[in-house]
């Protein structure tokens, strides 16, 4: 090469070096003082505004600045910005096009040394919002009473232009601990719960009940008179079964019921017209003549329910009718669709947990059965278990499949993921820290699982968080190869040995130990996970644990916690129904 030319390209390049070390810096706020305004832009919506104040509200808290909240017709000149919402005049000149007002994508980005967060108006805008405040400020919403702010005495930025948009459309984590908490919703972008509601930060949507053919036609109600409405089992109509889907007046009562549902709860988006939970089908004729034409029981189902989606649709052209495929109608159906205004809600409480769906020999028909649905189904919704039913305070180490059976569901095209979970109580194994990283998952499973672990254990469990980092690895470490772990698994599962209980004991102690000097907020923390393994322990060896103390622990802090031990049981009938069993004095 030429040795003016090798000269010409080390200048430029050092021009160019020089352009990038000393490229234009922006200072939001330095030393309490801000020359920033934020801007809601031309006509915004409830959630905008929200945002736009909680904005304030949290620079306000980190860098001890008050910016001013004004109108766009406020504007003044000499101003610098945070625009909220859609600008017309931004979007023509880098040719941005109004998102859709329910589009929950957002962006946020640099015009110059204004600052423009826009998004959907429904949440998009405040969903970017609360993602600027994360990203580039370090906030953290890890649970409902403990949100993470980090001060900052300056603050400036170079370029800014970040976007995202939701993997899942509909996103529920069903945990008691944050479901009641719109705020914790709507900072971590969960946009579902079970009962739908209108509040200031755009809302929450809802798919309306389960399990509602005891609902429509109860049989308190109507077997007397109408037994033939009921599932014929063993040559007789029987009460509390399932409906008889062949009735023609079944299917008149529904329609009637469902248009009354309807009518009753206009915030939801689809509604449920489905079995009962029991796998008691009807066996008559009929109804085993059309399972026989579409394939088996869920053709009959989706034949009936089809049915009610039809005379739905002329009154309610914007609702949907939604049925499980559940238990006995999880196989999908042959020769038969569901009609356009149907969900079909495909529920995986069968499958093993301890390994990713698609990866798990004893999941094979699962996902025999969600390939099938996602063919005829033009509406697929997931509603997925994340917990131990029978024992919901023992150690359940299923943090490993989170992020790729959101990403198996996602593949097979769901529009939505309900993750049920400790919906009862607080208190359940790691909730605060699942529900947390199944919010962050289902907006993005693509994220790494352990590291939002290991960020979440780290700033949650103060001086005790390396203990509890060593029993969560802990308790993964169980999982091998072979291990089969359902939502149903007691205390004699495989999964536990006695070297595993007092390896976790031991390192629960230590845990313990180092906030034993804290405030009794970081001490209840800790206490909930030491919870687990005494729970643990005292369901396997009850007489030691009654001797030694760990019942009266365990008991005493359920009962001042309201802490559930499992599905079906109250506190005080867990508590007799062990000192029933097991206590013998």
């Amino acid at each position: 090469m030429n040795r003016a030319i090798r000269i010409i390209i080390s200048i430029i390049s050092a021009w160019i070096l020089i352009g990038l070390t000393t490229a234009h810096c922006s200072t939001l706020f330095n030393k309490g003082k801000s020359k920033y305004v934020i801007v809601l832009c031309q006509n915004p919506s409830q959630s905008e505004q929200t945002s736009a104040h909680e904005l304030q509200d949290y620079l306000k808290q980190i860098g001890g600045v008050t910016i001013p909240v004004i109108g766009y017709n406020q504007l003044q000149d000499g101003q610098k910005h945070i625009f909220v919402g859609f600008n017309e005049k931004y979007a023509a000149s880098c040719g941005v096009e109004r998102p859709q007002e329910k589009d929950e994508s957002y962006a946020y980005r640099t015009i110059g040394d204004n600052i423009w967060i826009y998004g959907g108006s429904e949440r998009g805008t405040m969903y970017g919002v609360y993602s600027f405040l994360e990203n580039e400020l370090g906030v953290r919403w890890y649970t409902k009473d403990y949100t993470r702010i980090i001060p900052h005495n300056k603050w400036s930025f170079k370029e800014l232009n970040h976007s995202e948009t939701p993997h899942i459309g509909l996103r529920f984590v069903q945990y008691y601990n944050v479901e009641p908490h719109k705020e914790w919703l709507a900072h971590n972008k969960c946009n579902s719960v079970w009962t739908a509601q209108e509040n200031e930060y755009g809302g929450l949507t809802a798919y309306w009940n389960a399990h509602t053919f005891e609902q429509f036609i109860p049989s308190n109600v109507y077997f007397k008179e109408h037994p033939e409405y009921f599932s014929l089992r063993d040559g007789e109509r029987k009460p509390y079964t399932q409906l008889c889907l062949s009735n023609p007046d079944v299917l008149k009562i529904c329609i009637e019921k469902m248009k009354g549902a309807i009518a009753a709860n206009p915030l939801y988006w689809v509604y449920s017209m489905s079995q009962s939970d029991n796998q008691l089908p009807c066996q008559c004729e009929k109804c085993r003549a059309i399972e026989e034409q579409y394939g088996g029981h869920s053709g009959l189902m989706v034949w009936f329910v089809n049915q009610v989606a039809d005379a739905i649709k002329p009154i309610y052209p914007d609702k949907y009718i939604g049925t499980f495929a559940y238990q006995y109608t999880r196989k999908a159906p042959k020769g038969i669709t569901p009609r356009e205004n149907v969900v079909i809600r495909l529920c995986s409480i069968e499958c093993c947990f301890a390994h990713p769906l698609e990866e798990c020999e004893h999941n094979k028909p699962f996902i025999t059965d969600i390939k099938e649905w996602s063919k005829i189904a033009p509406h697929l919704f997931i509603w997925d278990y994340v917990v131990n039913y029978h024992q919901y305070l023992a150690p359940f180490p299923n943090f490993g499949v989170l992020a790729e059976n959101i990403k198996t569901f996602k593949k097979y095209n769901a529009i939505g993921i309900q993750e049920e979970a400790q919906y009862e109580s607080i208190g359940g194994e790691f909730s605060d820290m699942k529900s947390w990283v199944l919010a962050k998952l289902l907006w993005n499973p693509d994220l790494d699982t352990f590291a939002l672990v290991r960020e979440f254990i780290s700033n949650y469990y103060g001086a005790a968080a390396p203990y509890i980092q060593q029993y969560f690895d802990l308790c993964h470490s169980l999982i091998k190869d072979d291990t089969v772990m359902g939502i149903y698994i007691n205390q004699h599962n495989p999964l536990y040995t006695d070297e595993f209980v007092d390896e976790a004991q031991a390192i629960l102690a230590k845990a313990k130990e180092t906030v034993a000097d804290d405030n009794e907020q970081m001490q209840l923390r800790v206490d909930k996970v030491v919870l687990q393994i005494k729970y643990l322990y005292m369901m396997r060896k009850p007489q030691q644990a009654i001797a030694d103390g760990t019942r009266d622990w365990v008991f005493d802090f359920i009962r001042k916690h309201g802490i559930l031990v499992n599905e079906p049981l109250s506190i005080e009938e867990a508590i007799k129904r062990y000192n029933d069993q097991y206590d013998t004095k």
